[in-house]
């Protein structure tokens, strides 16, 4: 697949890098050199230089025959994005997507009309990061959880603790302690340990510090969590660190769903600007949050969950360590370096949110055979949920699934059939149109879209 990218910042030096990885051939356009510069030292891609938004410019990287166009330049307003993406769509583009900054962009009526225009997704990553943060404070006993079919069918991630009484334990022991009865509504499906992600097999023995994935029926969940000794803690207060645009849109969220929203602001002017701009039940506090006696002063002892979105990694993850000696029960960072993720889980951080993750899941199932319907990067570990809709004919429909030479890499966690919702075994057999939920590991992506290909 053909592959152009505007914009060599952030995120479109890691889609670059991600993309060109599963073999795809990837041009990206900057008009500026450092960027350019640094992303050919650690991706092997094609770069131009030139303005985004100039179409001999658009030319010289190949548009024309591009499969895919993602305007995601940085430091700029919206409308260059929006503009490089139609003249792009024009100039020959089969499929293009823009990074925008504005919430009206994604309502349901403007979608539909930049959709007409040609433009196939808008994306504003930092509104996908709040929507993934307020999702997580709904599934406290978990450190990550996705829902399928507006929960029928959920995989969640959760960590092994010390006290934990299933360290040590094999799973074939944790599943002949199931009753029959929960083995049709939940099952472990994957181990993340030293940043290797493993599919389990019977003699498997769980460790301290395992990130273990699970499927389960939504009328499961409260079994599961008993068997991993969490305890269900709902979330009333919550105090958010750093009033930046993820923090905004999150406590304006969270504001009409629970009783106190509070958020920490260093700078004097951007505090006043959110007192302004926030609802009244939201309380706005100007002052340092990488303070420890400040936070207790502010009484963080009381809050249920503590939510850590400065620009600075390092002050996301320690002030969420600071939190966690206070007694808070929930934490949750905002961690944009990849090389710091996992180090913040060992940290304790409960839900570690990645913008760059979160977006290139958004874009990666466009370069799919076009039945997957959603992909999520898990932030726990290098693996990927996929979702697909089986379309008529297609080799997954062919025989069970046990004799169907599925790759080994990954696993068919649950099924949607209609208003029904099940957990896949050996026995299963899939239908046409029914929703699949798919854990798999990077290199197993492109064997297993050609189960969903029609013959």
């Amino acid at each position: 697949m053909k592959i152009v990218i505007e914009g060599a910042g952030e995120i479109g030096s890691h889609l670059a890098k991600m993309l060109r990885a599963e073999a795809n051939e990837v041009t990206v356009i900057d008009n500026d050199a450092r960027r350019l510069s640094a992303l050919n030292a650690y991706a092997d891609v094609e770069t131009v230089s030139g303005n985004p938004s100039s179409i001999s410019t658009l030319r010289s990287a190949g548009v024309a025959k591009a499969d895919l166009f993602i305007a995601v330049y940085p430091f700029t307003t919206q409308e260059v994005n929006i503009v490089s993406a139609l003249l792009a769509k024009r100039l020959g583009a089969r499929k293009v997507i823009a990074r925008v900054n504005d919430e009206d962009c994604l309502s349901a009526e403007n979608r539909l009309l930049f959709k007409e225009l040609g433009i196939e997704l808008m994306f504003y990553p930092e509104k996908s990061a709040a929507d993934e943060i307020v999702q997580s404070l709904r599934q406290v006993s978990a450190m990550e959880s996705m829902d399928f079919a507006r929960g029928k069918l959920q995989i969640s991630v959760f960590r092994i603790d010390e006290e934990s009484a299933m360290v040590d334990l094999r799973l074939q022991e944790f599943v002949q302690a199931l009753t029959p009865e929960e083995t049709m509504l939940f099952r472990i499906i994957a181990i993340t340990r030293d940043e290797q992600t493993i599919i389990p097999k019977f003699d498997t023995k769980f460790q301290f510090g395992d990130l273990v994935f699970t499927v389960s029926k939504r009328e499961g969940m409260a079994s599961l969590v008993k068997h991993f000794g969490k305890a269900e803690k709902p979330i009333g207060k919550v105090m958010i660190l750093g009033g930046t645009q993820i923090g905004e849109m999150v406590a304006r969220s969270l504001s009409s769903q629970l009783a106190t929203v509070k958020i920490i602001e260093k700078d004097k002017a951007r505090s006043m600007e959110l007192t302004s701009r926030l609802p009244d039940s939201v309380l706005v506090v100007n002052g340092d949050g990488s303070d420890s006696d400040f936070l207790y002063e502010e009484g963080i002892r009381d809050y249920d969950a503590f939510i850590a979105l400065t620009e600075s990694d390092e002050s996301n993850i320690l002030s969420c360590v600071v939190a966690r000696k206070f007694g808070v029960s929930r934490t949750v960072a905002e961690v944009e370096n990849i090389e710091y993720i996992r180090l913040a889980e060992e940290m304790g951080v409960d839900t570690v949110i990645n913008k760059k993750l979160i977006t290139a899941g958004k874009i990666f199932k466009f370069t799919l055979s076009g039945k997957a319907r959603f992909v999520k990067y898990l932030s726990g570990s290098n693996a990927e949920i996929i979702e697909y809709t089986v379309a008529p004919g297609s080799a997954i429909t062919k025989a069970p699934l046990k004799d169907l030479n599925f790759p080994r890499n990954a696993i068919i966690a649950g099924v949607i059939r209609g208003s029904d919702s099940f957990i896949a075994v050996g026995d299963t057999r899939i239908e046409d149109y029914d929703r699949v939920a798919i854990f798999a590991l990077p290199q197993t992506i492109k064997d297993i879209d050609k189960f969903f290909k029609t013959s």
